[in-house]
């Protein structure tokens, strides 16, 4: 059974929680800027619930690009807090190479590769796919040393890695939130899902039944799971959808109300 250290008030367990609330502590403590590692946004979204109370601590989110959906906090004492451009921070760029024309991949598939090859979860940012010719993402500049010239796998396709600096990579597009309305005949997260994001049925069952979709940021592998309003999906690389209402219509069917982020 979990202690009140292993699950604090507020929700996710300690372990996860505890190198933020150190680096707060840290920053706190010596006055200096401090950068936590990136976080997924369960944990930055806690994050910024439990510290942003503190009247003497500035919090502020930045993942490499405007939009980014894994960032990293940067915490720094109110009374010196500095803006973001002028803190010293170690983003880059790393550029996964390959031929995925006969194999596309996603970037949950990207994301696993760069994992089994030494990455940790903290050292990771954003990723997105590249069309055929592999995938882009945002890094810690310790990771993207290490990997540097050397050689790996994403799913059947080899692929060669290559650290670049931010201002080269082909950044994704920043997202604009808009409301969308579709009917169908369940509140099934597949078949919303699929039409929020604007993915086939089948491909967005598939990425659910491999772990790549939340719902508010809690994994989910079941495509049947039933949707309800206020719940929030998110899909790596294709941002997040909010379930704003759900109505029966005259036909039995359901009219759903989505923001897309």
């Amino acid at each position: 059974m979990e202690s009140r250290r292993d699950r604090p008030e507020g929700g996710l367990p300690f372990a996860e929680q505890e190198p933020v609330l150190e680096a707060a502590e840290r920053c706190l403590r010596t006055w200096e800027p401090v950068w936590t590692g990136f976080l997924d946004g369960a944990l930055r979204e806690e994050a910024e619930a439990r510290l942003g109370a503190l009247s003497d601590l500035r919090l502020e989110p930045w993942g490499g690009h405007a939009g980014a959906e894994r960032c990293r906090l940067l915490l720094q004492r109110s009374e010196a807090a500095l803006p973001l451009d002028q803190v010293a921070s170690d983003f880059v760029g790393l550029e996964i190479a390959g031929n995925f024309l006969f194999d596309p991949a996603e970037p949950v598939d990207f994301r696993a590769a760069l994992l089994a090859a030494g990455a940790l979860p903290e050292e990771l940012g954003d990723l997105w796919v590249r069309g055929d010719r592999g995938a882009q993402a945002i890094t810690a500049q310790a990771l993207a040393a290490r990997l540097d010239g050397q050689a790996g796998r994403v799913r059947t396709v080899d692929v060669h890695f290559e650290a670049r600096p931010l201002a080269e990579l082909q950044l994704p597009p920043r997202r604009v939130a808009r409301s969308l309305t579709t009917v169908e005949a369940s509140t099934r997260l597949d078949a919303v899902a699929s039409a929020g994001f604007g993915l086939s049925r089948s491909r967005l069952a598939a990425l659910i039944r491999q772990g790549a979709v939340r719902i508010d940021w809690r994994v989910v592998t079941s495509p049947s799971r039933e949707l309800r309003s206020g719940e929030r999906v998110q899909l790596e690389g294709r941002g997040e959808l909010q379930i704003e209402a759900v109505e029966i219509t005259k036909r039995d069917r359901y009219r759903i109300r989505l923001i897309r982020r």
